[in-house]
């Protein structure tokens, strides 16, 4: 049988196939490589009416790469699908605490997640930094309460968890906050792979060499 076995031609040829479902989105060209790299990593067209991206998501959250800014995760799945050797060529590293011994003690404690209370733990670094939450809702409501209640500011906030409880809803309030600029996916989709794969997108974009 004959098949594609170079990586960068599969994806040359996902992004082709990918690409007539974009052409009617009005997207600019950086929104483009995003959506389209979010619907590579999904393995799934629909996903492209579905996604949403703040007029600022990008630019803001290039230019916080770009300064050396910080990744925080909400799942060691988020983390580990990140391009680390890329990010740190800009100066940053990603950090998820969610298997921390303190911060499971922290979560019994208060009656919350442990995502939530990772969140909470990594405090005032969010400010400046990337928040790329793919698994839990409830780390999602925690940043965003964090930004409303304690004035924390994010870059940008890449929010996609997934599942039945509580994800849509996350996201939609995401999408309704006017305080940081985000990218989503409406309704139960999403996961810590689209996540990961928004991020990288954003790094690819400053510079499409891999390591």
């Amino acid at each position: 049988m004959d098949f594609i076995k170079k990586p960068m031609e599969i994806e040359n040829r996902s992004m082709e196939i990918i690409a007539p479902y974009l052409e009617k989105l009005n997207l600019s060209e950086a929104e483009t490589k995003v959506y389209s790299r979010i619907i590579h990593a999904a393995g799934d067209v629909e996903y492209a009416p579905i996604i949403r991206i703040h007029p600022e998501a990008i630019e803001m959250a290039q230019k916080a790469l770009k300064n050396g800014a910080d990744i925080y995760t909400d799942v060691e799945m988020v983390r580990t699908g990140i391009n680390k050797r890329k990010l740190a060529s800009f100066g940053g590293e990603v950090f998820c605490k969610v298997a921390d011994p303190e911060i499971a003690a922290i979560a019994k404690e208060q009656g919350i997640t442990r995502s939530m209370a990772a969140m909470r733990d990594f405090g005032e670094k969010l400010n400046g930094s990337i928040v790329a939450i793919g698994n839990a809702p409830t780390a999602l409501f925690e940043v965003l309460r964090m930004v409303e209640e304690e004035g924390i500011r994010p870059a940008c906030i890449i929010g996609i968890p997934v599942g039945f409880v509580g994800a849509a809803d996350s996201k939609a309030a995401l999408a309704e906050n006017t305080k940081v600029p985000y990218i989503t996916v409406e309704g139960t989709k999403g996961g810590s792979p689209i996540a990961a794969a928004s991020v990288n997108a954003i790094m690819y974009l400053i510079d499409n060499s891999r390591f």
